[in-house]
């Protein structure tokens, strides 16, 4: 019995507590009226009981607000045995311009809330009435220009004003249909006072490329975040704070991008300024075949992106190799514009002396200010190679043998290789072959006389030149000397000396008619792939400017093999007697 009666109290105490949480109240208010236009207010929708989180639908609002995110929270006390429940709905609104706008009623589980009258007023009207008191947070937008032609870049700078303590926010991007945008460096911080009235400045910078002409509008970001409130509830010792969601709008921005003009020829390069600039090192006016010559060429423009740069490429005459680096690219801000820069240096080298013109280096684009076809040029110039200094011993030494040899006796003869044909069989064909043995005999008697006079005035060695290092300049008496020192060359990985080697050992060969004197010609004898690619492959690391020291990671194997493989072929046809017998 009295457990029927407990049951039934119980029953009754439940019956009447579903009953005292049933919803009875739905109340709708806003943080402030009026507002300003594009600046943010928060609308308040209170439940007196536990409802469904997606029970307020705001999207009515959409029509005359900028509606952001709508945050829920509950909350559940009880009060000697008296339980009260309250579902908190809080959404951020920005009004979109001004006038008088109304929110309307709201429908909760039947319940309705009172439609609110919202004033918005415009910036001007702030300014002039004491509502600018109440003005904590605001943003400003500003372009360079607001008439561009398309893939000009222009520049957005965005400014934060807020003159609350900030607890937490977020900075959308600017919008802006059919263009690439990009944040140039970092945010800029700074303090400042409007009206009386201190503010902190953060300040934010946009690259915005239209690519599409037309007519636009430019969105201005948004700042959604929270600021901190003083709040009414103290203790005796500490003091709280709450914070308040807040979001801002800047005000958009119509914009005209103009098509690319009919007649223009070339790569589209719309500029407020463009210039080209060169450098040269060393810069004497004249230099030296074999000696690396660095020419730079800087392209500056104003409004365009590192990306939108063009190549830059330099065509040489015969007789000047060049071996380009990779470009340096830089952006940044001057003055309020975006200035890109493009550096690229040319390693030039001389293979002959003599005077080269350089043809002049054009670059079309359009100047935006004037609206008018330009071209950025560096005029044709003539620079003049000189003989190098190794060439010039050269030439002196070949003037001294040449005395030497008109000095000698007037029976010392040097035979010329030569292919005696007999038409007939008879004892004129062994008188022939007999005289030719003697003339052959002669040739070698001088031939040693030379080599023994030439060993006696053979000095020590002189220091040259050299990148790296010092290196030892060798008079060589014969093809050997010279090709055994090659290749020792290659096996050090010495470049600087292999390349001096080269032409010397080749100007041992039997069929050279001339002296030669650079890598080109000797190139243009061998007529060796193998060989010409090795000797392309020691030039590019020697004369190509890059990051690292090239001339230490120099490997000799490729060269190395393409010399071994040519003597091997040399020595074949040397042991050939240049003799034929018809009967």
């Amino acid at each position: 019995m009295v457990k029927h009666l407990i049951g039934l109290i119980s029953f009754i105490s439940v019956l009447c507590s579903v009953s005292a949480m049933a919803l009875t109240n739905v109340s709708a208010s806003i943080d402030k009226n009026p507002v300003m236009a594009k600046e943010s207010f928060v609308l308040e929708v209170i439940a007196d009981d536990d409802v469904n989180n997606s029970a307020l639908d705001t999207s009515v609002l959409l029509r005359d607000f900028i509606v952001g995110r709508t945050s829920v929270s509950s909350q559940t006390s009880m009060i000697n045995f008296d339980t009260t429940k309250t579902t908190r709905f809080t959404t951020v609104l920005i009004a979109r311009k001004p006038g008088v706008f109304v929110i309307p009623a709201f429908n909760i589980e039947g319940k309705t809330t009172a439609p609110i009258t919202v004033k918005v007023l415009n910036a001007s009207e702030v300014k002039q009435g004491n509502y600018a008191k109440q003005q904590n947070l605001f943003i400003t937008t500003e372009v360079s220009t607001k008439q561009v032609y398309v893939q000009q870049q222009l520049t957005l700078t965005v400014k934060l004003h807020f003159a609350s303590d900030l607890k937490r926010g977020t900075l959308s991007e600017p919008t802006l249909e059919g263009a690439s945008i990009t944040q140039i460096g970092k945010d800029k911080e700074a303090d400042t006072i409007l009206a009386g009235k201190r503010y902190r400045v953060i300040e934010r910078t946009y690259a915005i490329s239209p690519q599409t002409s037309g007519e636009f509008i430019l969105q201005a970001p948004v700042f959604s975040g929270e600021v901190m409130m003083p709040s009414a509830r103290r203790s005796n010792f500490l003091s709280f704070g709450e914070s308040k969601p807040v979001s801002v709008v800047g005000d958009d921005i119509n914009i005209e991008v103009k098509a690319i003009p009919t007649d223009y020829q070339g790569q589209w390069l719309p500029s407020e300024l463009l210039s080209l600039h060169q450098e040269w090192q060393p810069n004497t006016g004249s230099f030296k075949v074999g000696e690396p010559i660095t020419r730079t060429i800087t392209l500056t423009a104003a409004g365009l992106s590192e990306e939108q740069l063009p190549k830059i490429e330099m065509s040489l005459p015969y007789g000047l190799k060049v071996y380009p680096d990779q470009a340096q690219l830089h952006t940044g801000m001057n003055n309020e514009r975006l200035v890109s820069q493009k550096i690229k240096n040319f390693a030039i080298v001389a293979s002959k002396a003599g005077t080269f013109e350089l043809p002049e280096l054009v670059i079309p684009w359009w100047n935006t200010v004037t609206n008018k076809f330009q071209q950025a040029k560096i005029p044709a110039q003539t620079i003049t190679v000189l003989p190098s200094t190794e060439s010039q011993e050269t030439s002196n030494g070949t003037s001294d043998t040449l005395g030497q040899q008109e000095a000698l006796p007037d029976n010392t003869i040097t035979p010329e290789p030569a292919t005696i044909i007999i038409r007939e069989s008879s004892w004129l064909q062994w008188l022939f072959l007999a005289l030719w043995l003697l003339t052959s005999a002669a040739w070698l008697i001088s031939h040693l006389i030379n080599k023994s006079k030439s060993a006696d005035n053979v000095q020590g060695k002189s220091k040259v030149k050299n990148i790296k290092q010092q290196k030892a300049k060798v008079s060589y008496a014969n093809g050997k000397e010279a090709y055994l020192a090659l290749l020792a060359a290659c096996k050090q990985n010495n470049g600087e000396l292999a390349l001096d080697l080269v032409v010397t050992w080749v100007n041992f060969f039997p069929q050279t008619n001339k002296q030669l004197k650079s890598i080109d010609e000797v190139i243009a004898t061998l007529k060796n792939d193998d060989f010409a690619a090795a000797i392309a492959d020691l030039q590019q690391c020697y004369f190509g400017k890059t990051d690292t020291d090239n001339n230490d990671t120099w490997q000799g194997n490729t060269l190395l093999n393409a010399i071994q493989n040519i003597q091997k072929t040399q020595q074949a046809n040397t042991s050939r007697i240049a003799f034929s017998l018809n009967p």
